[in-house]
């Protein structure tokens, strides 16, 4: 089995349209929610969000190409390029066939499709885009990054919930594990800050209504909590065998080692109320490393700021880790950007190996009144220097997928 590494990284996110932007502001405990600006909102439950900013997808893209991709492909090409820069890697020095790609949305092109059922009902069938179909499935990300990139090996979507991203670099790992490429392009992408996606989690009363304080609303594990605020965004990862990466002198961030996938079995929406499905994911992925529970110094958390997750999370830890628990850090990064959906995954292991590649590990902010059932160290409202050797980052979604990735310092 061939180790694997983090060699690129690539984020646009609601705090930063580059990985050192998007880093500096988790570090700062900067907010990017914000009262939604996309579409007019003032008769929704919610009217906020963690919205993109200052996007040019032209600065990136040719304009043609610009209008024929969904903004969830933008944001996953664009990062796609920034996660090779980052890594120095020219696409054109590898064999096209080593080159794979496992990408992940959610939802995919959800503001396609709502703009082209207008069309449909107000204009008829004859105005129907004929670039719809291609811009609003699921795949087409990956399937554009190798366009882009000329990969022509392995190349697949993840459809898991909250936990896509997360799954896509498991699989990702996977696929290098066992010596099928040399290098995959992974990550995911989301842009469904749009109004039947804010109406549609709204009517599940699973959004903070927290309106006039936005900065405020995400507070995962505070006993205020109300509810997740979407974000948007995407994290593109480039992987590569240890041999791959040591051959071509690549930096490194952080070598991934372990990696669990389990299911609930229990609800559509709601997760395990004994948390199961997610220490199991946890228990997997430190197994699949080699390693024992209290050989993890950190927990990048899912920590959704909704009250069955953030508490049936810490119930997970606690059943994985036992007395270590109160010794492990643990944050969310969602407490800063919102929740990315189907991009969560990717945009926090980025934050992650960040945290073990530079020794700070970002906090939870908004963290004001306990919950005395969230009673772990959530590094409130500061980042913390501190060195951290492994590292896991959770991802859980609707349908009971559970996911999680363990990072090991390289």
């Amino acid at each position: 089995m061939h180790r694997v590494v983090i060699t690129g990284l690539g984020v646009i996110s609601p705090v930063g349209n580059t990985k050192d932007d998007f880093w500096r502001s988790l570090l700062a405990g900067v907010s990017g929610i914000g009262p939604i600006t996309r579409f007019d909102a003032s008769s929704m439950a919610t009217r906020i969000a963690g919205e993109v900013k200052d996007f040019d997808p032209a600065a990136f893209l040719d304009r043609k190409e610009v209008k024929r991709m969904d903004r969830f492909t933008q944001y996953a090409v664009v990062t796609a390029r920034m996660a090779l820069n980052d890594a120095a890697l020219d696409p054109k020095s590898v064999d096209p066939e080593r080159i794979g790609v496992v990408y992940a949305s959610g939802i995919g092109g959800i503001e396609t499709l709502e703009d082209q059922a207008r069309t449909l009902l107000e204009k008829g069938p004859g105005r129907v885009s004929p670039f719809f179909v291609p811009m609003m499935i699921g795949n087409m990300a990956a399937g554009q990054i190798s366009i882009h990139i000329g990969a022509r090996g392995p190349n697949f979507t993840v459809v898991n919930a909250c936990a896509s991203s997360a799954n896509a670099v498991g699989e990702a790992f996977r696929l290098l594990q066992r010596g099928e490429v040399d290098v995959v392009i992974t990550g995911g992408s989301e842009a469904s800050v749009t109004p039947l996606a804010v109406a549609g989690f709204s009517s599940m009363k699973a959004l903070s209504t927290r309106n006039e304080a936005p900065q405020a609303a995400s507070r995962p594990f505070d006993r205020g909590r109300d509810g997740f605020v979407l974000g948007e965004g995407a994290g593109t990862l480039i992987l590569e065998t240890l041999e791959h990466a040591e051959r071509r002198g690549a930096r490194i961030y952080a070598e991934v080692a372990g990696y669990g996938c389990t299911a609930d079995a229990y609800h559509i929406t709601a997760p395990d109320p004994e948390g199961r499905g997610s220490s199991r994911a946890m228990q997997l992925a430190i197994a699949d490393a080699g390693l024992k529970p209290e050989d993890v110094d950190y927990i990048n958390a899912h920590g959704t700021s909704t009250d069955l997750n953030d508490r049936l999370e810490t119930l997970a830890i606690k059943q994985v880790f036992g007395s270590h628990a109160y010794k492990l850090a643990v944050s969310s990064n969602k407490s800063m950007i919102g929740h990315l959906l189907g991009a969560a995954g990717a945009v926090e292991l980025i934050a992650t190996a960040l945290t073990i590649y530079e020794g700070v590990i970002p906090p939870t902010i908004n963290y004001e009144d306990p919950d005395p059932e969230c009673d772990l160290d959530y590094v409130p409202n500061k980042a913390r220097h501190q060195e951290v050797k492994v590292a896991l980052s959770n991802s859980f979604g609707f349908g009971g997928h559970n996911a999680s990735i363990l990072l090991r310092k390289f």
